[in-house]
């Protein structure tokens, strides 16, 4: 009988965790990728798909990032945009 109290306060436990976890994946983390080039593998984004990205991530502020990170992701959505820019420019 304690074996199977113990097992069901287990799945409770483990049921717990979850929306703690899922939150983590949403709004609460930073994109490394974008921020430091870390954890990239098989992300291939076009540039406008990366001007959307960075967009998302500051707009989550400073509730995620520091003050240093927002700065260093303001300066590649701008480096981004700049490129979309030249991309755009007649003659290209």
């Amino acid at each position: 009988m304690k074996r199977i109290a113990l097992i069901v306060m287990a799945g409770f436990l483990a049921l717990g965790s979850v929306p703690t976890y899922a939150a983590d994946m949403g709004m609460g983390t930073k994109d490394e990728c974008l921020l430091i080039s870390k954890n990239c593998k098989n992300e291939v984004d076009s540039i406008q798909q990366k001007i959307a990205k960075l967009q998302g991530e500051i707009n989550k502020g400073g509730k995620v990032y520091t003050a240093d990170e927002l700065k260093k992701l303001h300066d590649k959505l701008k480096e981004a945009n700049d490129i979309l820019d030249e991309l755009n420019k007649p003659g290209h």
